[in-house]
């Protein structure tokens, strides 16, 4: 376990004014103001996540030659093919531009490359075949921005071209000057771009997507709500590609999630069930952390299609296989995952690397499609940037995952000399190189790196110290106004110092669920509930207060030891009764 710091947030702002200006608790404007929510469109949309606050699609650089070039090929009966990505974001794209292109009555079909054998994105391959099978137009979804070669190619062949796409433009570097690059392709739609007008950057390639077949429909004369239909898939994709909760996102996840607890879809109907989700309501934590790596495992560990397949089917019993089978690749790609960072961890601390600043473990034989969620685990452990390598068809393959204070592509490019490929950001990149060359990468990335021990600490950021006897009903519920919760608005982290623990309480077939009694500055008594950080809560309570200590807090009911936690607050219901307890995700 890495060392911790916990630093309080404390953002200068006349919460009183913009509390009465906005009609809300001076609170829910401090936790506004922490995740740097201060615009007054954004806050608008941020509090009132409704349809009419969506940008206009009409801003957003060549939509209207796209609806135009869609709209005639249409017409004309053209074959058109969407190429995809093997993610999330990649599987819902083609899911929504295939779903309402057939509806607009588009003689269309997909391609999804396969995450290994093609890799990401349009290749030569899959342009080859599409021209030999008769394509006319591609359609790009979640790549293609940076396929200037490929997309030239399909251009020699004769193929028209649209690329939908989110990522960063491509850019050529010289004197410290950068020149952005654009292909060929008959219509470029992507918000980063410098010359697009779009308000709001940050969009997912399924919102980039949705903004087209939005346009589309309003071009053909459809009715508005027919492509609102479509965002329950787009709030999908939202969550899982980690882009910010903010603004249009924002509006996106809200509406989703609430039409996804109510969805018509016979596929997602179906991987809720399977996933033991049919009874619950959806969340976007569901999205991040079941739904969506149902829909990924698919693509890591067979065909991404397959994913496709399960939201496009119609057929209940194929439906039921079919989402079984992807849930259980996924319990499959779990398990991978958890030998993998177990290997990881075993390496780091039995060798050398455990005194290294950065990471670069290898491992030859873990699935290469895993190697960046076991980096991400492990620099979560760590709290150090942290570079999985495994073996590939052409020498060694790896992910890296980063801190805030490590630049990740700056550190490879420090040491391009050594590597085959790389590419990436700075908190994410991937790389290839040869064999032979690890150990001189990994002594290289530490003797240029300046991490010192205070880069290292693990920053906890506290939103506002909260007194536990301040807690009631009425704070929890206005809490909710913030959901959804993810990247850009985080949920809340509040902390409260030297409580009183009064009791302990193991719960749980396997006794891994801890409950304490907590005592409040009123005398009054509050439950507080740790889910994960049992061993960690035991050693801080023996190193201050001894094993007499811990034991005394298991078997007696009036004990006086003080901590310090972080926690969110939430209301438990039993049997009826409505209880205040807190969730503690720290302790000190």
């Amino acid at each position: 376990m890495s060392n911790e710091k916990w630093l309080l947030k404390n953002r200068k702002v006349d919460l009183k004014a913009m509390s009465e200006k906005y009609k809300i608790s001076q609170l829910l404007c401090k936790l506004m103001v922490n995740r740097d929510i201060t615009d007054d469109n954004i806050i608008n949309s941020y509090i009132n996540p409704v349809y009419e606050n969506l940008h206009s699609h009409k801003t957003m650089k060549d939509v209207t030659v796209a609806v135009d070039i869609i709209k005639r090929k249409i017409q004309e009966n053209k074959k058109i093919r969407i190429i995809g990505d093997y993610d999330v974001d990649g599987i819902i794209s083609v899911f929504i531009l295939y779903t309402a292109l057939k509806k607009c009555g588009a003689n269309v079909d997909y391609e999804i490359p396969d995450r290994i054998k093609d890799g990401y994105g349009i290749n030569e391959n899959i342009v080859k075949v599409a021209y030999d099978e008769g394509v006319d137009t591609i359609i790009t979804c979640d790549n293609g921005i940076s396929a200037i070669d490929q997309i030239q190619y399909a251009k020699d062949l004769g193929l028209i071209v649209i690329v939908t796409d989110h990522h960063d433009i491509p850019f050529i570097e010289e004197d410290g000057v950068r020149r952005f690059i654009s292909s060929q392709a008959d219509a470029i739609i992507n918000p980063k771009q410098i010359e697009c007008e779009y308000e709001f950057k940050s969009i997912c390639g399924a919102g980039v997507a949705f903004k087209l077949m939005e346009a589309l429909y309003e071009e053909l004369g459809m009715d508005k709500k027919e492509s609102y239909k479509l965002i329950e898939f787009v709030a999908i994709a939202t969550v899982c590609d980690v882009v910010d909760l903010i603004d249009e996102n924002r509006i996106f996840v809200k509406n989703g999630l609430s039409m996804l607890n109510n969805t018509e879809n016979i596929g997602v109907k179906a991987l809720k069930k399977a996933s033991g989700l049919e009874d619950k309501e959806i969340t976007a934590y569901h999205l991040g952390f079941v739904i969506g790596p149902c829909l990924n495992a698919s693509g890591r560990l067979d065909s991404a299609k397959k994913g496709l397949e399960l939201l496009l089917i119609e057929d209940d019993e194929e439906a039921k296989k079919l989402a079984q089978e992807i849930v259980d690749l996924n319990e499959a790609r779990k398990n991978m995952t958890k030998e993998g960072v177990d290997r990881a961890i075993n390496i780091i601390d039995s060798t050398e690397i455990n005194n290294d600043n950065i990471l670069v473990v290898y491992i030859p034989d873990i699935h290469e499609s895993l190697a960046g969620i076991v980096a991400g685990r492990v620099k979560e452990k760590y709290n150090k940037p942290t570079i999985i390598l495994t073996k590939s068809e052409e020498g060694v393959k790896g992910s890296a995952r980063s801190i805030e204070e490590y630049n990740m592509f700056e550190g490879l490019l420090a040491c391009k000399e050594l590597l085959d490929k790389f590419g990436g950001h700075p908190m994410a990149a991937g790389l290839s190189l040869q064999e032979d060359k690890i150990d001189e990468l990994r002594k290289e990335l530490n003797n240029k790196c300046e991490l010192t021990d205070e880069d290292l600490t693990k920053k906890i950021m506290i939103d506002a110290s909260l007194p536990l006897e301040y807690l009631n009903t009425n704070l929890i519920k206005e809490l909710d106004v913030l959901e959804p919760f993810g990247k850009g608005n985080a949920k809340p982290v509040f902390g409260v110092r030297d409580t009183k623990v009064t009791k302990a309480m193991l719960l749980g077939k396997d006794k891994n669920v801890l409950k304490l009694k907590l005592l409040t500055n009123n005398n009054l008594t509050i439950d507080a509930m740790i889910f994960n950080d049992l061993e960690n809560f035991e050693s801080k309570v023996i190193e201050k207060y001894g094993n007499e200590g811990l034991e005394n807090l298991y078997n007696k009911s009036n004990n006086n030891i003080s901590m310090d936690f972080t926690f969110y607050p939430s209301i438990n219901e039993w049997n009826g009764n409505e209880n205040i307890q807190i969730i503690v995700n720290g302790i000190r």
